[in-house]
């Protein structure tokens, strides 16, 4: 009885962090274009962008420890 909630929460946790992950991905894409195009870019876009990075990659690998696969 109490074990079923807990695959309960572990689907609905994994579905959470993968709509993280990909929106976290879709930012940093954002900040990585808007870097790019940036003739001479602020320090704060920099790091803007560092941070972005670095929180798509802390999730990605929570992803592959949690051997998630991402379903299409």
């Amino acid at each position: 009885m109490f074990f079923r909630r807990k695959g309960r929460l572990r689907k609905e946790y994994d579905v959470r962090l993968l709509t993280n992950l990909n929106k976290f991905k879709e930012q940093w894409h954002q900040e990585k274009v808007l870097l790019e195009k940036s003739f001479d870019p602020s320090e704060e876009v920099v790091c803007q962008t560092k941070i972005m990075e670095a929180k798509y990659i802390f999730l990605l690998r929570e992803v592959k420890q949690r051997n998630i696969t991402l379903k299409k």
